[in-house]
């Protein structure tokens, strides 16, 4: 290599430096940007938001997209840090280096990480230009079904979990670890090569996994829908040689004894008597907050009839202002038995009606 040639790589390469230097200095990442929320954003809407994303830029749900682990650790570091209260005051007095000058959010090493990949310029930067980063070994995701109250998903609620996780702990001895296939090439004779796979293992430390009880806190926050997917990052299953999976928690509706939710909407029924149907009546129906929705009817009522109460049924979970209805689907109670004549004819009298038959399909 000439002089020349010499001189204007590294003119370039201090170029690089210089660039990389300006960035960490005036640069760091938008975390209010990654999490798609306004600087005056709540700490539920912070939640939401990570919760939302997290699950949309899993590794597990996006194989095939590199850039989704890149986006997830982004969200994970966004999280890590407008959640809590003083790592949030001090990123936005100083942004992400302002973290890192305070050992908040230590990443790796930004110039190996930066230069990894130039050893086509015949310099070397701790790695040999060959080899690219090892892929860190993941735990197995855990997903749990989280049995959650009508009432709890109406008007919000804060669930305790205790989870007990195995957590390593340094033992006596040692133990193989990081292993690895790599490609041996022996010779077999003049001029003849042979390839052949070999385990690499290093040696370190020895640990063993004890439980440890973790009380995990699940926000239900109110219009939550059945199957909505509450993450834990890094709360799953351990790895010895890597970093533990995830733990998600699906929620599941339990059965109410008195509504059913479509949606939005909620669904009851209401039994009442044929004296009711005909003369009108008035009833309380309790709700799920314990407030009093009134039914008035001052007509007839059918068997089969519904009865839309505007409002009245669940909060949207995207906006909690507005509610979808209450439906109620009445039911009527003949009376068993027979009258006397005389009372046939005075309800013929008062009903006013003929008799009417009508066969049809109603399926």
């Amino acid at each position: 290599m000439s002089a020349q040639q010499l001189n204007k790589r590294l003119v370039f390469i201090s170029l690089i430096v210089l660039l990389a230097l300006l960035l960490s200095v005036e640069g760091g990442r938008d975390f209010y940007n990654i999490l798609g929320v306004d600087r005056r954003a709540s700490t539920s809407e912070i939640k939401k938001a990570y919760r939302t994303l997290a699950m949309k830029y899993h590794p597990d749900k996006n194989p095939d997209d590199p850039s989704a682990s890149e986006r997830f650790q982004d969200i994970n570091a966004a999280y890590e840090v407008l959640s809590d209260k003083e790592k949030k005051e001090l990123y936005d007095q100083h942004g992400e280096e302002g973290l890192k000058s305070q050992g908040a959010n230590q990443g790796g090493d930004m110039f190996s990480n930066f230069f990894q990949g130039f050893g086509g310029f015949g310099f070397q930067f701790g790695q040999a230009g060959n080899q690219g980063p090892r892929e860190i070994p993941r735990g197995s995701t855990i997903t749990l079904d989280l049995d959650v109250t009508m009432e709890d998903l109406y008007n919000g609620n804060v669930i305790q979990v205790a989870r007990y996780k195995p957590v390593p702990k340094p033992a006596s001895g040692t133990r193989q670890c990081n292993c690895r296939t790599e490609m041996k090439t022996v010779q077999i004779g003049p001029g003849q090569f042979q390839m052949s796979p070999r385990q690499v293992c290093e040696e370190c430390p020895n640990v063993q996994f004890v439980n440890e009880e973790k009380i995990l806190e699940i926000e239900i926050e109110p219009g939550m829908r059945d199957g909505y997917q509450y993450p834990f990052v890094s709360e799953g299953e351990p790895h010895v040689d890597g970093q533990p999976g995830d733990l998600i928690f699906v929620i599941k509706t339990q059965k109410h004894a008195t509504f059913e939710r479509r949606g939005d909407n909620l669904h009851t029924n209401v039994t009442i008597s044929l004296r009711d149907a005909l003369v009108g009546f008035s009833m309380d129906i309790t709700h799920l907050d314990g407030h009093k929705v009134q039914v008035v009817r001052d007509k007839v009522t059918w068997p089969g009839a519904v009865i839309k109460k505007t409002g009245e049924g669940m909060p949207n979970y995207e906006n909690n202002l507005t509610k979808g209805d209450l439906l109620i689907t009445v039911d009527v109670d003949f009376p068993k038995g027979s009258f006397q004549e005389v009372d046939k004819q005075d309800l013929i009298r008062i009903l006013a009606q003929e008799s009417k038959q009508r066969t049809y399909n109603g399926l």
